[in-house]
């Protein structure tokens, strides 16, 4: 199942050291099948807030996004974007062809009554 590394890095100044990392980091990810879904394109916020920019990778799998980040060529050059970019960086498993949440909302209900409640998320309680 396509796993996604998934960049929210925020702005920063322009540095040379940006510039190499970008020269560089397709021939690292290349080799684990990873290729660009998503860098340098425009994004709208239509709920919150999202300052900076979005950056998405897109491999075969979870094993292969893992190999291709702990792989010597990238841990070589990810410094050279770690310096200057502050973000968050994540990776999640995609879903199967034709996934539909109903499956997902039913174990929720059912979580939902086995706990006598329905549940009030943190979000509420908070408020």
């Amino acid at each position: 199942m396509t796993a996604y590394v998934i960049g929210h890095l925020r702005p920063t100044y322009p540095h040379t050291d940006i510039a190499d990392y970008m020269d560089r980091v397709v021939a690292t990810f290349e080799p684990y099948g990873g290729e660009f879904l998503v860098h340098g394109t425009r994004h709208e916020v239509l709920e919150g807030t999202w300052e900076g920019g979005v950056v998405v990778v897109g491999f075969p799998d979870l094993e292969a996004a893992h190999a291709w980040w702990d792989s010597p060529g990238y841990r070589a050059i990810a410094p050279l974007r770690s310096r200057h970019i502050d973000g968050d960086i994540v990776v999640v498993d995609g879903v199967a062809p034709g996934y539909r949440p109903a499956a997902a909302a039913a174990e929720m209900r059912e979580a939902a009554a086995a706990d006598g409640s329905r549940a009030v998320s943190p979000a509420a309680v908070d408020a």
